[in-house]
């Protein structure tokens, strides 16, 4: 897989209000900040955290501020409609790009003190800003258990995902790939089945070998949105 697939622009409005010393004088900079010596890398600095816990605050102030949903830019008598397949553990799901900003390699994630979320895992650096990080398998009542690599070539992936608070980021097992699904299959998909009724749900359909659960994007990033606030 490629790195990026971008349907909408990562910005650095967040990595802009913040300080980010660790990019200055810490560990990606000079190495000149005098904390380093008690430290030893800016991820156990408080400061860290702190900016860490101010973005977390600012998905809060801006929950209601912005409008995540670009389903107004797509023109509506189109007929097919693009989706990430991505698989969590042994379940494969499917998630439309429109709320996709980027499918990155995977990234060191720092935990945070005092979580606010079960969901929440901590806070990854994205091309130098403090993005969250949360569990899909949290969000979605997912086995935990991960399930074994069926190739060496399998490569765990990042998703980040455009929230209404500003991007998140959410570690998955594996990426098929970006394909290009007939809106009539999808809407056809079916309403039953051991899947169906499962968490932010939108149907499920057989795709390639196995079932392919499609999750309903709106009711998925409500609940980003929830576990950030």
């Amino acid at each position: 897989m490629s790195g990026s697939y971008g349907y909408a622009s990562f910005t650095h409005e967040d990595a802009q209000a913040i300080d980010d010393c660790w990019n200055r004088i810490g560990i990606h900079g000079d190495r000149s900040c005098p904390l380093l010596i008690e430290h030893i890398h800016c991820r156990n600095c408080p400061v860290y955290s702190a900016a860490a816990t101010r973005l977390l605050d600012r998905y809060a102030l801006t929950r209601d501020d912005h409008d995540y949903s670009l389903a107004s830019e797509m023109h509506i008598d189109i007929k097919t409609q693009s989706i990430l397949v991505f698989r969590l553990g042994e379940e494969w799901l499917a998630l439309p790009t429109r709320c996709l900003v980027e499918v990155s390699p995977l990234q060191a994630i720092h935990s945070l003190p005092h979580q606010r979320s079960r969901a929440l895992l901590g806070v990854a650096n994205v091309r130098g800003a403090l993005v969250a990080c949360l569990s899909l398998v949290e969000l979605l009542g997912l086995d935990p258990a991960p399930a074994l690599a069926h190739s060496l070539r399998v490569m765990p992936r990042m998703l980040i995902v455009a929230a209404q608070g500003g991007s998140v980021v959410v570690p998955v097992d594996e990426v098929d790939g970006i394909h290009a699904m007939d809106e009539t299959l999808l809407d056809s998909a079916s309403a039953s089945g051991a899947h169906a009724n499962a968490r932010f749900t939108r149907g499920v359909l057989q795709w390639k070998n196995y079932s392919l659960r499609l999750l309903d994007e709106e009711q998925l990033i409500s609940a980003i949105n929830r576990s950030l606030t």
